[in-house]
């Protein structure tokens, strides 16, 4: 079995391509497989992707600007000049490699990709992680034998739904969850109730600002645990704020992310579709706050998901405050019959095998 796999910009098109990936090497091991990555040279699948062993092409490629600005209308010239030297690139590496089927990820990468081999008459799929599907998707389902979805919401935003086969995201099968009590200890934190908070590896002010407040809320009522990433390039927003060392954990960075996840009992995040999967996975409350300003708002309807089957509770951007914060927390605090159920259906809306339909999907286009 011979795959391409195009993934890039960011860790939510990337992760799933590696998971991917490895339920391939799973099923085909050794040389019964091969599996080549293409994507951009600077962004950070070229490390991910070489770190996690397997072979990888760059493509210089550069996305779209919106907003139409003198400078920005001569980046749109050079992402053109681009996107067509990428097309030419990209026959020229699937001639090469001889795929059986190519798979996009999402990423703008996965556009000359795709359709390349959609014109050389190879087998040809994309996958979409979030509930609205980005402009790379909506360009390519077209072109595409199959569109792997995350969920249903995904359906009604292209043109050719009957493409679409419901898989979820695919997590890579390396990392596992623990039982709390084991996170906790290897975290070296006591009993007790667990908060989990991040903006993601960058960051989110507007969180972390909340957080401080929630943390002072914390302090005050006792017996709470509390886990959270400030981000990088932020500086440590923590530097004489009180908090208790037995029973807080601030880090920049969390890259221990699935024991911090397995140690919580309620998570506050941001909405994108990887950090849902994760929490899905993991079977976490949850407190979704989706950035305003991701692509045509898609963390919105991300969250807005998991809050109608009661996963989660659902605050928009506009609305946090470091006051609406601490009253929504408090509120779960008080009640951990609900904190248990939306655990429950947090996991209902897990896709434990979505790697493995994926694959199947995959042998089944390739068959025909």
């Amino acid at each position: 079995m011979r795959v391409i796999i195009a993934a890039g910009g960011s860790a939510g098109h990337v992760n799933p391509g590696l998971a991917i990936a490895d339920k391939i090497k799973e099923v085909y091991p050794g040389k019964e497989s091969a599996v080549l990555f293409v994507g951009t040279p600077d962004g950070m699948e070229a490390k991910l992707i070489k770190e996690a062993g397997y072979q990888f092409t760059a493509v210089k490629m550069a996305g779209l600007q919106r907003k139409l600005t003198p400078k920005n209308i001569a980046r749109n010239a050079k992402a053109a000049y681009l996107y067509i030297n990428a097309g030419a690139k990209s026959k020229e590496i699937i001639k090469n490699f001889k795929p059986d089927i190519v798979v996009g990820m999402g990423a703008y990468i996965s556009v000359p990709v795709v359709k390349a081999a959609a014109k050389m008459k190879i087998k040809t799929a994309v996958h979409e992680s979030n509930s609205i599907p980005g402009a790379a998707v909506k360009m390519l389902s077209k072109a595409v034998d199959k569109v792997f979805a995350a969920d249903e919401e995904m359906k009604k935003h292209i043109s050719e739904p009957e493409k679409c086969v419901i898989t979820g995201n695919p997590l890579r099968s390396n990392l596992k969850f623990e039982d709390r009590e084991s996170a906790r200890k290897k975290l070296g934190l006591p009993d007790g109730l667990t908060i989990l908070s991040s903006g993601g590896s960058n960051g989110s002010n507007p969180i972390t600002n909340a957080v401080i407040t929630l943390l002072e809320w914390e302090n005050e009522v006792g017996g709470i645990n509390h886990i959270h990433s400030y981000g990088r390039k932020r500086g440590n927003p923590f530097e004489g704020v009180e908090t208790n060392p037995e029973r807080t954990i601030i880090k920049e960075y969390i890259s221990n992310m699935y024991t911090c996840l397995s140690a919580a009992d309620l998570v506050i995040s941001r909405s994108g579709s990887m950090s849902q999967t994760e929490i899905k996975a993991a079977g976490r409350a949850s407190i979704q706050i989706p950035w305003s300003g991701a692509a045509e708002n898609h963390q919105y309807y991300n969250a807005l998901a998991m809050e109608k089957d009661g996963a989660a509770v659902l605050i928009k951007d506009k609305d946090l405050t470091p006051q609406k914060l601490t009253e929504e927390v408090s509120e779960l605090c008080k009640n951990p019959q609900k904190l248990r159920e939306m655990e429950k259906q947090a996991k209902k809306m897990s896709s434990d095998y979505a790697a493995d339909k994926i694959l199947g999907e995959m042998l089944d286009l390739i068959k025909t």
